[in-house]
């Protein structure tokens, strides 16, 4: 067991010390004893270095990097059990940290020192993870849902209860959406419209403070990261100005929604609303939209906004994140990867990377433990 630093941490480090799968996608069992250092992953596509990040994930609330069903993540011909635990060490002591499937329940289970937690948010006391994968890099090109998605994941790290929000937000618009098509009762459709507001203002007020914080952070900071500044805002979610009180914005809500019945009756679907906006994001140097920018460009504006977010993570939290990133080092030349390498010093976190080609990541030096992953077979080098 690698000897824990507590010394020499500060109260927002945390790091992974030990990290336990059991039937977790083609890993029917693997153990890693670990020190502060980041954490280097190598090995051929395939060989299951993306699936052991996908487990860390599974530390923090929602459904992982990949965004897979729960009952998907077992090995394959197993009895689909799966389970992760890590010992995530503090400046105040190690916290167990287990989360898998159960044979006699949906979903999945959390437990903290050998409790059981009553929420999932619960592990967001002790650990705060992000990750940066490939899939990603067409963020700022793709449609306005992964932007939101993307959005609601930075609010979510600082606001832990903001992902259950908007999940009972999309549960009560599509209760909301069936009345319609089927001329539901007024005073219904008036009650769930009310629940809907409510929620909707809770999302708005989370997603404005969280970008207000993180873009103060940007224009403050960023240049200490190497990356370019990004401009971010979100899209207007009604006409006219906001309401500056939660009262003000459901109330204004609850009467928009009223008001379009007809229309939305007709299109088959709520028009307005928080699952409507877009996150606008602009390389502030160049003044340009990101999606106008070169593939590099727009991968160096997504990495400073994901380095820049963490410092807001732990400002605001107290607790530093752990960072999973997939390929990151590929498409990055000599001089982006040392600032990379460098950024993440001066966060103080651990750090997962993946990549084929150990060169990559050779600039790291002693500052990194590296590891060779195949066919979900994970072995210390050197």
């Amino acid at each position: 067991m690698p000897a824990v630093r507590t010394d020499l941490m500060t109260d927002a480090q945390r790091y992974i010390s030990r990290l336990r799968l059991t039937g977790f996608r083609n890993y029917p069992s693997a153990a890693l004893d670990l020190d502060h250092r980041h954490v280097v992953l190598t090995g051929e596509n395939g060989a299951g270095k993306t699936n052991l990040i996908e487990a860390i994930s599974l530390l923090a609330p929602g459904r992982g990097l990949r965004r897979a069903g729960f009952d998907t993540l077992g090995t394959v011909g197993g009895d689909g059990l799966w389970a992760v635990a890590a010992s995530i060490e503090t400046a105040f002591g190690p916290v167990d940290i287990g989360t898998g499937a159960s044979a006699d329940a949906s979903g999945r289970r959390v437990r903290i020192n050998g409790a059981n937690a009553r929420a999932v948010e619960e592990m967001s006391e002790h650990v705060r993870i992000l990750w940066l994968t490939p899939s990603m890099d067409g963020l700022f090109t793709g449609p306005a849902s992964e932007r939101r998605r993307f959005l609601d994941r930075l609010v979510t790290a600082l606001h832990p209860g903001h992902s259950s929000t908007v999940s009972d937000f999309e549960k009560a618009m599509r209760q909301r959406n069936r009345l319609l098509e089927d001329n539901g009762d007024a005073a219904w459709l008036s009650a769930i419209e009310a629940q809907m507001a409510e929620l909707a203002t809770a999302i708005y007020f989370a997603r404005a403070d969280s970008l207000a914080h993180l873009q103060a952070l940007m224009e403050k900071s960023v240049a200490d990261t190497g990356f370019p500044a990004a401009l971010l805002a979100i899209t207007p979610m009604m006409e006219g100005d906001i309401p500056a009180t939660a009262s003000g914005l459901e109330a204004a809500l609850a009467g928009l929604w009223r008001d379009a019945r007809g229309l939305d009756r007709a299109a088959g679907r709520t028009t307005l609303g928080p699952h409507r906006i877009d996150l606008d994001v602009t390389h502030a140097p160049k003044s340009m939209p990101a999606g106008l920018c070169s593939t590099g460009e727009q991968k160096a504006l997504l990495i400073g906004l994901v380095l820049i977010h963490a410092r807001l993570v732990s400002t605001m939290t107290g607790i530093t994140p752990i960072l999973l990133l997939d390929e990151i080092a590929a498409h990055l030349d000599p001089v982006r990867r040392g600032a990379l390498f460098d950024a993440l010093e001066k966060l103080g976190t651990q750090c997962w990377m993946t990549g084929t080609d150990p060169v990559l990541f050779a600039a790291l030096g002693d500052r990194a433990q590296a590891f060779s992953v195949h066919s979900g077979v994970v072995r210390p080098v050197g």
